[in-house]
């Protein structure tokens, strides 16, 4: 048999049981049978994968509950033992990793080739923050002359956590990890595209000795589970992963109960060539970053500024290797692209080929969809490009890239920064002085130089602008999770203002 042949027959296996039973939500460590649900296909073939329950504001509001119920004992946990669930779930993540990633492929249309190292990288961030829980709580001394200052840290309480379809299980583990890490409770309502791995995920951490209630899962659409979630009066915060309008959204939603928010929101991320830059990696690096995982990555470099002395030769290259790019099976292990998650992600992407044309840019690769079944489309490449264009300006979010040729590094920096998102840059230039004065300047959360997007788990993730509010990652999850508490000893009889003495 061959690879596809056998990963087929195993994701039958795995299928099976949602197939038979669908899936259901899981709120205080149990079943909950839907009153109402909605299906889920594959964007391989459309073909129907399962039924998944549709959450309503009574399963929001049940779940709610139950992680209010359980998060005093949760919080009131040891450290030590909130890591050892967390290690046992990171375990069983590995045991079932082939598992996750085929049903993540079949349900998202990510190729295997990135998704069979999703879930080792699920496990990673579990593990990373099992080790962090028993110093979650710890504060620092802050003395003065007067004062012995006292701080401490605290869980904040049940948390809401939303996360996309694209990458899902790896995305649900970046946000759940350090969440129960911190001593909170969550409710998760993963995307309606991308129920499956978000189902095994829960499932493993209850297998893992996860109590009851800590974590819950309300599948649904946004308009009624999420919604409810980010008004709930018991749900403390709202940790997000999604488009910036959705974001703004839930800010007015969850205005009126003073809701914590974590935004993790889109980006229209600059790769900058100079021409001085080791133009082979740079190559490389600009291709992988945007026509990995199909293009539907916040972090993808989906601008290219090229310097113009170099641009012919750097763009003529650009265009051969994109037309070279395997557009396949996703559970083919050659397969470099897949199809894009749902139909309505592939109008909106094929609907921004139309506007690159209508703008006056160069279509020099792709554009065309593949077939006549599932959601494929060809790697697209722009070129000719300016600022002003559409396809410069607003997330595509697929295979889609948009050269623009630029003078200097002041114009470049211009075009870098005329836009309205800011989460991450990436700088090519062998000139380090260059290197360090355009990455004080450029309006990005991160930027890789040198470099494609290499993510260092104790480093903060997050953007500026409309690209996102707060950080991920190392201690900069616990700020958001956690409350701080300040408690100041005196340290001896200082003067007090005496009033109406």
């Amino acid at each position: 048999m061959s690879d596809l042949s056998t990963h087929l027959a195993k994701l039958d296996s795995h299928l099976a049981r949602f197939k038979d039973k669908g899936i259901s939500n899981l709120i205080d460590g149990k079943d909950v049978a839907p009153d109402e649900t909605f299906e889920t296909r594959s964007p391989v073939d459309e073909s129907l994968i399962c039924t998944v329950a549709r959450g309503t504001a009574a399963d929001i509001d049940a779940a709610a509950r139950a992680a209010k119920a359980a998060f005093p004992a949760w919080a009131a946990m040891s450290g030590d033992a909130r890591k050892k669930i967390l290690n046992k779930i990171a375990d069983l993540i590995v045991e079932r990793a082939e598992e996750i990633a085929l049903c993540e492929c079949w349900d998202t249309g990510q190729a295997y080739r990135f998704m069979s190292k999703a879930a080792l990288r699920g496990a990673e961030n579990f593990r990373y923050y099992a080790d962090l829980a028993p110093s979650a709580r710890d504060g620092q001394s802050l003395p003065t002359k007067t004062h012995l200052n006292v701080s401490s840290r605290s869980p904040i309480g049940p948390v809401g956590v939303i996360t996309p379809w694209n990458t899902p299980f790896m995305l649900s583990t970046w946000k759940i990890a350090p969440a129960l890490a911190a001593g909170c409770t969550v409710v998760h309502k993963p995307a309606e595209f991308s129920p499956l791995t978000a189902r095994i995920l829960a499932e493993i951490a209850h297998e893992a000795g996860l109590p009851d209630g800590v974590w819950n899962l309300v599948n649904g659409f946004g308009e009624d589970a999420g919604k409810a979630l980010t008004e709930h009066l018991d749900i403390k915060a709202i940790a997000f992963v999604g488009e910036s309008r959705t974001g703004s959204m839930i800010m007015k939603q969850g205005a009126d109960t003073l809701k914590r928010v974590h935004f993790e929101l889109g980006g229209k991320n600059p790769v900058i060539v100079f021409d001085d830059a080791d133009l082979d990696r740079a190559l490389d690096a600009a291709i992988f970053m945007i026509y990995s995982l199909n293009g539907e990555r916040c972090t993808s470099s989906s601008r290219l500024l090229v310097q113009d002395s170099i641009a012919d030769e750097f763009e003529a290259r650009l265009t051969e290797r994109v037309n070279n790019i395997k557009v396949g099976h996703p559970l083919d292990p050659a397969t470099e692209i897949g199809p894009l998650i749902h139909k309505v992600h592939f109008e909106k992407v094929s609907e921004y080929v139309g506007i690159g044309k209508t703008d006056g840019a160069k279509l020099a690769a792709g554009g065309e969809r593949i077939g006549d079944t599932g959601w494929f489309i060809q790697p697209t490449l722009f070129t000719g490009a300016n600022t002003t264009m559409r396809i410069a300006q607003e997330e595509v979010f697929g295979p889609f890239l948009t050269s623009i040729r630029f003078k200097d590094e002041a114009e470049a920096l211009e075009i870098a920064n005329d836009v309205q998102y800011g989460l991450t840059g990436y700088i090519w230039t062998n000139d380090v002085t260059r290197a360090l004065r355009f990455s004080d300047a450029l309006e990005a959360g991160m930027i890789w130089v040198n470099s494609e997007n290499v993510r260092h788990l104790p480093t903060p993730f997050g953007g500026v602008k409309s690209s996102g509010i707060g950080r991920d990652g190392g201690q900069w999850s616990f700020e958001f999770y956690m409350e701080q508490k300040n408690v100041a000893f005196a340290l001896g009889q200082h003067k007090i203002a005496r009033l109406g003495a």
